[in-house]
């Protein structure tokens, strides 16, 4: 296969050599004509275009003369080698020296003659309109060869772009360079009023915002494509709504932070999605993070199959870690995530842990022989509903599935619980187990030399549980949208947002405390229904639920009593937990009625810190010995 390859790739790079040495040949002709005609030109102008008699010979003649030594230079200065792309600012560089060069020695030649064949001026302006001339001719061919390179106009889209700025360029060189290309752009847009009349590639800038519809009608184009790459959701929505008001189908380029690591491409013109329309400000961006930490580090990432637990899994590979362990009861999702980092899913690597946070045992036995140096504990339950009907799994899974962890993590350098801001002034059992977490942390932090400490954020958009993915799950069934109450708002931010923030944890967290990330203005949930039902292809009706048991109608991100404080970035707010002794979880019963169960959790959220526990042993909530130092 490797020699059929290299056959099959011979007769490509020869034929390309061979273009390239007539591309060459051509172009040291058109620059040797340009000699002797810049020169007889030069001698011709200079007495007044009636030349003495055998005064055009001697013109061409050193005009050949200046052909050979051009010849010269340019092979010493390689510039007929394909050193320089053609056209580009450093082969006309090369281009204007070697002429400049060859003017020189040409007049430096007849200087010491009293009988020069044509006037010392000659070599000078000769040169300069050979300059002209070779300039001219490279102008003309790169012209040609970029109308080669555009869209065939029979077989692509016409399309209007809506910024010019870094991004907006960079797209439209890339769309006007793609032959095979399904975009070919007709007209430009931007708010800049010193952009107004600015041509690209031939491309010239119509309008600003207002313009939208009659570019639209004037242009034919029959998509607007937004490539204003860090705009405000107010601007998205507006110019989204003009295209569509146009009848022209609205397309996005996405924000510069997902753009940062290649080229921009015709292939990453995309649909508009929600969080472009949100409103949601991208904050994460503004963190400094280095995963100089992660290097080298044994990781452990709990419910690593869910999404926060699986997009860590992908942010902590490209960190390069010692050993990334995986620890997931789901299967299928641990099948999931191998698939999606590895490319394939064998599930016979030791990578891949599946246990249950309920077997304290096997929980403690994992830690104590894989030795994790960081614990990132993403495992929980999360659905305010049903931990509402069933309060028993919360205290199983949330609160004694966090202790058997912390138990077992003496020796570990950091530890980072995920949490949620229905912890913050909780009335849910999801907020009551969560805050009770929070607490149980901040105890470990007071007995273990490690960090400890807690990451609250809010709604993940692209979470399996969020309200986006119930609408458009929704959508796609063509039921209502459900939404609860006219007025709920919630704290939206994105997988990454939320990533982002619990990998800066490891950087910039402190022993006992909450890390809340400021997520700007909640969202009004009706705006964020009626915004993806105005996407949807057909009508799609609002049904309103009423707010369930556990639910807040505005969620906070701080409690009542938390101070705000902000010692290392304007927008990360840290807050300090009061310790919860693990002696008082230990007599919850996860069998007893759930309204029972329901009180008792709340009770440990309201209550003072406890006494500082100072025995060796301590009976964990199953009878099972809790370490302390």
């Amino acid at each position: 296969m490797p020699q059929d390859t290299e056959h099959m790739e011979r007769p490509g790079q020869r034929a390309r050599r061979a273009r390239a040495r007539r591309r060459a040949a051509g172009f040291l002709a058109v620059d040797t004509t340009a000699w002797v005609g810049g020169l007889v030109a030069a001698a011709w102008t200079r007495f007044e275009f009636q030349l003495p008699p055998g005064q055009l010979g001697r013109a061409a003649a050193v005009g050949a003369a200046a052909a050979v030594v051009h010849v010269a230079v340019a092979a010493l200065r390689r510039l007929y080698s394909g050193r320089h792309p053609l056209g580009s600012l450093q082969e006309v560089q090369g281009v204007a020296g070697t002429t400049i060069t060859t003017a020189a020695i040409v007049l430096l030649g007849l200087l010491p003659s009293a009988d020069r064949p044509v006037p010392a001026s000659t070599p000078l302006v000769g040169g300069a309109l050979a300059l002209l001339f070779m300039l001219g001719a490279r102008f003309a061919y790169r012209h040609r060869r970029d109308l080669a390179l555009r869209p065939d106009v029979r077989s692509s889209t016409p399309v209007l772009l809506f910024g010019m700025g870094d991004a907006g360029q960079g797209l439209l060189r890339a769309l006007l360079s793609d032959p095979r290309g399904r975009y070919l752009p007709v007209g430009a847009l931007d708010d800049d009023p010193d952009k107004r009349d600015l041509r690209i590639g031939g491309v010239r800038v119509l309008g600003g915002r207002h313009e939208v519809a009659a570019s639209v009608r004037r242009t034919g184009a029959s998509t607007v494509i937004f490539s204003v790459a860090n705009a405000d959701a107010a601007l998205i929505r507006q110019i989204r709504e003009a295209t569509l008001g146009a009848g022209a189908v609205f397309k996005v380029l996405p924000p510069v932070r997902d753009l940062v690591d290649h080229r921009i491409t015709v292939t990453d013109v995309r649909d508009v999605q929600i969080d472009d329309l949100l409103g949601r400000r991208q904050v994460v961006g503004d963190l400094p993070l280095s995963t100089n930490s992660l290097t080298g580090r044994r990781i452990l990432v709990t419910g690593a199959g869910g999404s926060i637990g699986s997009e860590l899994c992908r942010q902590v590979m490209k960190a390069n870690p010692g050993e990334l362990m995986m620890l997931d009861r789901d299967e299928s999702a641990l099948h999931s995530l191998q698939m999606s980092l590895a490319g394939r899913a064998m599930l016979d690597g030791p990578e891949l842990i599946l246990a249950d946070l309920r077997d304290d045992e096997g929980i403690r036995r994992i830690i104590r022989e894989r030795r994790p140096e960081i614990i990132f504990h993403a495992a929980a339950l999360k659905h305010l509903t049903l931990l509402e009907r069933h309060p028993g799994e919360a205290v199983k899974t949330n609160v004694w599935g966090t202790l058997s962890v912390l138990d077992a993590c003496q020796d570990v350098a950091k530890f980072v619980n995920i949490s949620t801001d229905k912890a913050a002034n909780p009335i849910s059992v999801l907020g009551y187990s969560k805050r009770i977490t929070e607490r149980l942390t901040a105890h470990a932090a007071s007995r273990f030399p490690g960090t400890f400490l807690s990451v609250r954020f809010g709604n993940v958009l692209s979470s399996r549980g969020s309200v986006v993915t119930a609408f458009q799950r929704q959508i796609e069934d063509g039921n209502p949208l459900t939404v609860t109450h006219p007025d709920v708002t919630r704290y939206l931010m994105t997988l990454q947002e939320a990533v982002h923030l619990v990998l800066q944890a490891t950087e910039i967290g402190r022993d006992g405390e909450a890390l809340v990330l400021d997520m700007g203005e909640p969202v009004r949930i009706l705006d964020l229904a009626r915004q993806m039902a105005d996407q949807a292809s057909s009508s799609v009706p609002v049904v309103y639920t009423g707010l369930r048991p556990g639910e807040k109608l505005h969620e906070d991100l701080l409690g009542t009593g938390e101070v705000d404080t902000r010692p290392f970035h304007p927008l990360v707010s840290h807050v300090g937990v009061p310790a919860l002794d693990p002696m008082e979880v230990s007599g919850l019963d996860p069998y007893d009625d759930p309204a029972k169960i329901v009180e008792q959790l709340a009770l440990l959220c309201a209550q003072p810190a406890g006494p500082t526990v100072d025995a060796a042993v301590v009976e964990g909530p199953r009878g099972v010995p809790l370490q302390s130092h």
